[in-house]
């Protein structure tokens, strides 16, 4: 039987006997519900105080029942709260070393600082990619959500360093900061740049005029939802067919077509060939949007006699099935 089942059991069956007493000194001794309610209290709580009336014969026998069965029972109470405290003091501790391990494991991942609307939805699409991350909050309420949800998380202030080092900050690919606050996120790509200078580093901007202020502190690249949003929403009306084909290729859930970027390996059967002897068309049907160059440089519809390189990275648009089949010739596998 678990504690908790344990514990319910033992508060019905006090009330039962505070109730039982209580009837009990009405009936046999006449007096009233509260007379009889409070020599029932001092009699389990075995506290010697002096009867509230005389008793009757009848009474102490009572009495001595209402000892022997109420003080037995408040002690089984009193175990199964107990067993109740330490049984989950012990499973959050337990579970709380078991998500540190977890966490510590980590490497090449993603540390979301915030999980508001934003972080969530992140957090969401990760899931989905997969890709590993680790939340960072300290809002308790959204903690519970984050734990039902079942991501890993650190419990604390990602301005601290301490919170952001739990994190893995050390070993991770990049960090995205959501939080609500410009400040904040600020103070939070200060502290990240000053433990990770490598890291890749994605601030949230709320207000206008904190981009360049983020910049300046260390963020990699700044995004304003809100900017981004009105952008949506007025080429909704201006180019709606354009918008529904990104929605389609964009989303995380659709299975047909899809965009996606696909970084070649140096060992990769496609790096040196052209985009027209690859097959990447003619047997994936894969069509290749754009290719980033390894110095940055991005070439949009690229021409068919245009030779991969390794470590650049294509646009591609295509079928999921054919996404994957490129994803694993562009990491080395061989055909």
């Amino acid at each position: 039987m678990s504690s908790v089942r344990h514990l319910r059991i033992s508060i019905v069956l006090l009330v039962a006997i505070i109730a039982i007493g209580t009837f009990g000194y009405s009936f046999i001794e006449g007096w009233s519900v509260f007379d009889a309610l409070y020599m029932t209290i001092i009699t389990l709580s075995t506290v010697g105080f002096k009867a509230v009336h005389n008793m009757s014969s009848e009474g102490k026998l009572f009495t001595i029942f209402l000892i022997i069965s109420g003080t037995g029972m408040i002690a089984y109470t009193l175990s199964s709260l107990l067993q109740f405290t330490l049984e989950g003091q012990l499973r959050k501790i337990l579970g709380r070393k078991k998500l540190e391990s977890r966490i510590n494991k980590l490497n090449n991942h993603y540390i979301i600082c915030g999980f508001g609307r934003i972080g969530h939805l992140i957090c969401r699409e990760f899931q989905a990619r997969p890709l590993p991350f680790v939340v960072v909050e300290k809002d308790p309420q959204l903690i519970d959500r984050i734990n039902r949800e079942g991501y890993m998380y650190v419990d604390g202030d990602a301005t601290d360093d301490e919170t952001l080092q739990a994190a893995g900050i050390d070993v991770a690919k990049g960090l995205i900061t959501a939080v609500t606050s410009d400040t904040d996120n600020v103070y939070i790509t200060l502290t990240a740049r000053g433990l990770n200078p490598k890291l890749f580093i994605l601030a949230r901007s709320g207000e206008e005029g904190s981009e360049k202020k983020l910049m300046r502190a260390g963020a990699s690249k700044v995004i304003s939802p809100y900017t981004i949003g009105a952008n949506r929403m007025a080429q909704a009306i201006l180019r709606p067919s354009v918008v529904d084909f990104i929605e389609i290729a964009t989303a995380s859930e659709n299975l047909e077509l899809q965009i996606e970027e696909i970084v070649i390996s140096a060992g990769s059967v496609l790096t040196g060939k052209s985009l027209v002897n690859s097959g990447i068309r003619q047997s994936m049907g894969i069509i290749i949007v754009g290719i980033k160059q390894v110095d940055g440089h991005m070439i949009f519809n690229p021409p068919p006699d245009k030779v991969i390189e390794p470590n650049s990275i294509l646009i591609t648009l295509g079928e999921q099935l054919a996404i994957t089949q490129l994803e694993k010739l562009a990491a080395g596998y061989q055909p």
